[in-house]
């Protein structure tokens, strides 16, 4: 039977984007394979759906030492299967496979960057590390996929060529059909759960409580919105490194109005109960709450950075606003606070706009992309 392996550095990353397209190729008759850590759970979602999965620890650093005991176990791998095509996901996980995989003469590699570690305004260290990195890995590389603007042009920039190996796909895809319908059918209201009044204006931020999500940005001014618009109340959806930190800070600043409710599985419903949903990060890929919330008819508000501003149009389908402008992002959020028809108008735009990203569009981009690599490694075969 043709083996397919899917890579990432934890199962939960391939359990929240690649789903549809490991199910894809279950459809075509694939063994799916995949590599990751359960250190963040959800392996539990791919072995049900029959992929076979392969545990490995991978650090962070793709140079690291601390990586010798994963490339070994992914060399023993590696050397007793053969993939037609590998795909591979996150810096780390993504280097060690395409060195291990073209060592032993594999099938296709393909790349997605989900957002490149450098990027403008990254700091120094991230382009000596991760960039040498990459530029390394072009030559294991038989195709780079992105999913924003700026990453298209480093892809170039790093010896891709447009229309040959370097691809650029509208994300990781939404299912716009479960989203609308949840807009229709759902009685779920975030309100009732929170124990809050039945006019509280919710705003939605789904995001791992990391460093690069930037909620001290977001919190550091959530008072001052409060103030102007005592009605409004912060959900803030996820778990992370960060979590106790943010709890502190939260109690020791007696900020008002902010709700941790952790992991949910429940996305669909929270967005479609919010009146906005928010994104500050540092830096994005192509973020997928965002597509969530537009799915929704949901106004965006969002810092300019790569990746959120290729989905949110500012003053159309959202606010965009500078990244650590806090006097904006105040008078951004009592704007469309005070504005119900502007929210309206915002969310209308910001559906019209994702349609082009829905799941069925993107399947069918990576489709042609895996059919180009696999056609390919077919026609080397009967040579």
């Amino acid at each position: 039977m043709k083996k397919i392996l899917f890579v990432a550095t934890v199962y939960h990353h391939l359990a929240s984007f690649h789903k549809p397209f490991m199910k894809m190729f279950h459809e075509k008759g694939f063994e799916v394979h995949a590599i990751g850590s359960n250190s963040m759970g959800r392996k539990n979602e791919l072995t049900a759906m029959g992929i076979i999965c392969h545990d490995m620890d991978f650090y962070r650093i793709p140079l690291s030492s601390k990586n010798i005991r994963a490339l070994k176990t992914l060399d023993d791998l590696i050397r007793h299967e053969y993939f037609e095509l590998i795909h591979v996901h996150t810096p780390t996980a993504a280097f060690l496979t395409r060195y291990i995989a073209s060592k032993h003469k594999q099938g296709k590699i393909i790349y997605t960057a989900h957002g490149f570690h450098f990027y403008k305004g990254a700091p120094m260290k991230n382009w000596l590390l991760f960039y040498f990195a990459e530029k390394l890995a072009v030559r294991w590389t038989d195709g780079l996929i992105v999913m924003n603007k700026e990453d298209y042009q480093l892809g170039k920039k790093l010896g891709y060529k447009e229309k040959e190996n370097l691809f650029k796909v509208h994300g990781v895809g939404v299912n716009l059909a479960e989203f609308q319908s949840t807009v229709r059918d759902s009685d779920m209201d975030i309100r009732e759960e929170l124990g809050v009044e039945d006019d509280a204006l919710i705003v939605c931020c789904i995001a791992e409580l990391s460093a690069r999500k930037n909620h001290f940005f977001l919190l550091g001014n959530w008072k001052s919105i409060v103030a102007k618009c005592p009605t409004a109340h912060l959900v803030l959806v996820g778990t992370g490194k960060s979590e106790k930190e943010i709890k502190e800070y939260i109690e020791s600043n007696r900020i008002p109005n902010v709700h941790l409710i952790g992991f949910r599985s429940d996305i669909n419903q929270i967005i479609s109960s919010s009146d906005i949903v928010t994104l500050v990060s540092k830096h994005e890929g192509l973020p997928k709450c965002l597509m969530e919330a537009m799915a929704c008819a949901k106004i965006v508000v969002t810092t300019n950075v790569r990746g959120s501003r290729d989905l949110v149009e500012h003053e159309s389908t959202g606010i965009v606003v500078g990244l650590g402008d806090g006097a904006s992002l105040v008078e951004s959020f009592v704007t469309v606070l005070r504005s119900k028809q502007l929210r309206l108008n915002y969310g209308r735009n910001g559906l019209q706009k994702i349609q082009n990203y829905s799941l069925h569009c993107v399947l069918q981009e990576m489709d042609d992309i895996y059919e180009r690599y696999l056609n390919d490694e077919r026609s080397n075969a009967n040579i």
